[in-house]
């Protein structure tokens, strides 16, 4: 098994500490981010960043849906890690200061552990893509919530 990774990234006009904090607030602002991909949201522990367990259903394809149950953790400041239960999905979110004064760049970055043989393939080509999209999505949400 190959690890497959999709990684995307944005630019957003408002300060580190706000857009670091409104991806942190599972309670309350995560979920109005989230596009039609993601469905049966539900904090299960906690709520703002670290010690938080949220469960969601992400339809990455028409014939695609995963079951997703996520501890998250800050491993470091601006960091946000969400580790599925289920799989070994693991999501990355970095904030950090941004290229102009008071901007922040947004890196978001999932790693699992990818099928093998031709499904495999055709995975590690294709998911990475349209997973980009999707956080791409969550971005652009992101963006118009604290700019």
């Amino acid at each position: 098994m190959a690890q497959v990774e999709a990684t995307t990234q944005r630019e957003i006009a408002a300060e580190p500490e706000k857009v670091f904090d409104t991806l942190a607030d599972y309670t309350g602002a995560r979920s109005a981010l989230l596009p039609e991909q993601f469905s049966e949201y539900e904090v299960r522990e906690g709520g703002d960043g670290e010690g938080t367990l949220v469960h969601w259903k992400l339809q990455a394809t028409s014939k695609r849906v995963r079951d997703c149950l996520l501890e998250v953790t800050e491993p470091a400041d601006g960091e946000l890690v969400e580790k599925d239960r289920n799989s070994s999905m693991v999501t990355t979110w970095r904030v950090t200061p941004g290229q102009r004064e008071k901007t922040a760049r947004v890196t978001v970055t999932t790693v699992w552990n990818g099928a093998g043989g031709i499904g495999g393939f055709f995975e590690r080509t294709f998911a990475p893509k349209g997973l980009a999209r999707i956080y791409d999505q969550v971005l652009a949400r992101l963006a118009a919530k604290v700019e």
